[in-house]
């Protein structure tokens, strides 16, 4: 009995140890975002704290909260109108999809400068 106890113990540590391995774990580079957020004109339309011509990523930050990153940077490569208002928001789809999916994690983090 004791042999089959150590031996579930021993799958479970495996299993648990997997997960830990498989989940992405990594630090949001701030700058990095911010500097791709400048060269591809984003900071135009968006400041961090106050809106411009569109919301400011602290309220993209808020209404979107819990969204997948991955969901957020395909809506800002397509662009819509609607969503914050009269003013629609023009496709960016000469944006790479590293940019866009780094730009969509910087913004839902709360755009933060480190």
């Amino acid at each position: 009995m004791r042999s089959l106890f150590m031996r579930l113990k021993a799958m479970m540590v495996a299993a648990a140890g997997a997960v830990v391995l498989s989940s992405p774990v990594y630090a949001l580079d701030a700058a990095a975002a911010k500097a791709a957020a400048q060269k591809n004109a984003c900071m135009g339309c968006h400041a961090v704290d106050k809106k411009l011509v569109g919301p400011s990523y602290k309220d993209v930050a808020a209404k979107y909260k819990g969204t997948n990153p991955a969901e957020l940077a395909v809506s800002i490569k397509k662009g819509g109108a609607g969503k914050w208002g009269p003013v629609p928001m023009p496709a960016q789809a000469a944006l790479s999809d590293n940019d866009a999916k780094l730009l969509a994690e910087w913004i839902l983090a709360g755009a933060p400068d480190k």
